[in-house]
């Protein structure tokens, strides 16, 4: 049945609305008006200009043998590319053909915050039936993307991506760009997915340990520490293979599945843009392309310092621009695995349309560590180690309480081979004499500044299973399952530390106050929070317009979180106080804290969030700027 609509949209009423909003994927097809079904297509809809006419609505679409309703803009899954130009004034005629109320929020856009298009803060959301027209000026350039912010519709297909061309000319050098538009899609309605996690929160957990792998551990270890192990982890009801929550997707890029394969056209000789964006709802992508080195020129949109990787982790809603130089008559794979290696999306970069590449098999699965956990580990970082790896490595004497790791046992000869260069408590500790330096320029929150983590421990009720006793700063953590991968195979991952801004930062005063969050939550009742409580349990966060704020992050939970502010940047703190990087999206590892600042220049009222769909509930908080 169709779901009831509200007359207005409140707080209460965008929150408690998310568990119906899909309610019409149970419609019978002949009570849907449907156009033309969706055929996947390799061309996704460009639109230029600075008018434009959005129509929302209902269409079919098949992607693996199932016919399925879709929430699409203009009957195209991902939605039509729109190309803006910096300097100009847009305006965007959104219809509702739907059955309920639906929204477009501009990603990463800075406008007005009643253009925003958040329901339940200063936007009420578009009626069935209705047209509301979007109109602001455009003050950026670079690759965002938009979607609807209403119940799960973003799941159901409402997304698509937003190129802003320059008006002075582009310092990024390129022949031709391409839009990589990562998504996940779904047969089963998301009000079921919801539910689902709410009954058993590791449902989705295809990688739980079993009798044969516990037998398997006793071989290697001997019966006592695996017994030991095995009961620390059921004592926090909690599995150190639960590493997404919802698996089982459908990995679309540009709305094309891996075995239609989407292909990416070049000529001979070009340098190539492409413009990678995570639209998924639950997915935390990976991204390579086996032979070939990626520039990376832009994140979020902002352009920094380029820098020459082979791999990078793009969270749920980030955006990465990277330049490649292909060679003619080669074909190469676009390669995104998801974050527990259960399944990917691809791609072939080539001039030659039948030439064929091979698919690389996925990365081993990662397992979380301690280090996920946010205990101390003296420098070690373990978390890369898989399954099989973790068996030459004895972590059972370690308990909640632990703070420091005991590695007399560990074999010294193994462990003199490992390269422990990436790790995050040595990578990026600046020199003794920065310190004071970098304290000074307002940059102590991501350093370790006197050797030690200082953490208060608080309380936040029933509501939270977990603290992390000694987050470790996560800014030049690339994360778990790529975090050996430079010694192990070869390939250079992209980190927040590499990250400097191309031109100067532009508000350089130091920031009068500080305001630490703590992501949190009760994975075993699947409930998410922050600082325990829920978004409609907590006050708004105020900020006075024009001041200067530093935000710290501190995840408590062993899942990786992409938080997402809107109308503000996000300035990460990467020790560079002349070039800071700005960012709308910052992922923010399990165990881990992170820093950013920010200038309070948009008054009125924000959302605040986890952008992972099913944790959005929770985990997400109301900013006024007054």
């Amino acid at each position: 049945m169709k779901a009831n609509l509200q007359p207005t949209i409140s707080r209460r009423h965008f929150v408690m609305g998310a568990s119906s909003a899909l309610a019409l994927t149970s419609l019978p097809f002949s009570q849907i008006t449907f156009a033309n079904s969706l055929a996947p297509t390799a061309n996704a809809k460009v639109l230029s200009g600075n008018q434009f006419d959005l129509q929302i609505g209902y269409q079919k679409v098949n992607y693996t043998g199932k016919a399925c309703v879709a929430t699409t803009v203009n009957g195209s899954l991902p939605a039509p590319i729109l190309r803006w130009k910096e300097g100009e004034r847009v305006k965007l005629r959104v219809t509702n053909n739907l059955h309920e109320d639906s929204s477009i929020h501009w990603h990463g856009i800075v406008l007005p915050s009643t253009m925003d298009g958040s329901p339940g803060f200063d936007f009420a959301g578009i009626k069935p039936g209705e047209t509301f027209d979007y109109e602001f000026d455009v003050k950026q350039n670079g690759t965002y993307w938009y979607h609807s912010h209403s119940g799960f519709q973003e799941q159901t297909g409402l997304l698509g991506a937003i190129i802003i061309d320059p008006k002075e000319p582009d310092p990024v050098a390129y022949d031709r760009d391409m839009v990589v538009l990562l998504s996940d899609w779904t047969d089963t309605a998301p009000d079921k997915i919801y539910a689902t996690l709410k009954k058993m929160s590791h449902y989705y957990n295809y990688r739980e340990r079993t009798v044969g792998d516990f037998w398997s551990d006793v071989k290697a270890k001997g019966f006592a520490k695996t017994w030991n192990e095995r009961a620390m982890w059921n004592k926090m009801r909690m599995s150190d293979t639960d590493i997404a929550d919802v698996t089982g997707y459908t990995y679309l890029m540009n709305g094309i599945t891996p075995a239609q394969n989407w292909l990416g056209l070049f000529k001979a000789n070009e340098k190539i843009r492409l413009r990678f964006i995570n639209g998924a709802a639950m997915t935390i992508f990976d991204v390579r392309i086996p032979g070939l080195k990626m520039t990376v020129v832009a994140a979020d949109g902002q352009n920094i310092q380029p820098v020459t990787v082979d791999e990078f982790r793009i969270g749920t809603a980030e955006t990465y621009d990277v330049i490649v130089t292909p060679e003619a008559e080669t074909a190469y794979t676009i390669f995104a695995q998801n974050i527990d290696r259960t399944g990917f999306a691809r791609g072939t970069l080539t001039t030659n349309p039948h030439l064929k590449t091979e698919i690389p098999a996925m990365d081993p699965a990662p397992v979380l560590s301690h280090k996920d956990m946010g205990m101390d580990m003296s420098g070690m970082d373990h978390s890369q180690h898989t399954a099989a790896q973790s068996n030459a490595i004895d972590h059972s004497a370690h308990t909640l309480s632990s703070a420091v790791e005991d590695h007399s046992g560990h074999d010294m000869g193994t462990m003199a081979g490992m390269d422990h260069s990436g790790h995050v408590m040595n990578a990026m500790k600046p020199e003794p004499q920065a310190m004071s330096s970098l304290a000074k320029a307002g940059f102590g929150s991501n350093f370790d500044t006197n050797g030690k983590v200082i953490h208060p421990k608080t309380e936040f009720g029933p509501q939270v299973d977990m603290h992390a006793e000694s987050p470790a700063s996560g800014l030049a953590d690339p994360g778990i399952g790529l975090r050996h991968n430079e010694h192990l195979y070869g390939r250079k991952v992209l980190t927040y530390a590499d990250l400097r801004g191309l031109e100067p930062t532009r508000d350089k005063r130091e920031p009068t106050r500080e305001i630490e969050l703590h992501l949190t939550g009760n994975m075993y009742r699947y409930m998410w929070s922050m600082n325990g409580q829920r978004f409609m349990e907590a006050a708004p966060l105020e900020f006075k317009f024009g001041e200067r704020v530093r935000i710290i992050l501190v995840n408590d939970t062993m899942m990786t979180h992409p938080i997402h502010l809107h109308g503000m940047w996000s300035e990460i703190e990467t020790g560079d106080p002349d070039f800071i990087p700005r960012k709308h999206t910052v992922l923010v590892q399990p165990g881990s804290k992170i820093s950013y600042l920010l200038t309070a220049d948009a008054k009125g009222r924000w959302a605040y969030h986890c952008h992972l769909l099913y944790h959005m509930l929770g985990m997400m908080r109301m900013v006024k700027v007054i």
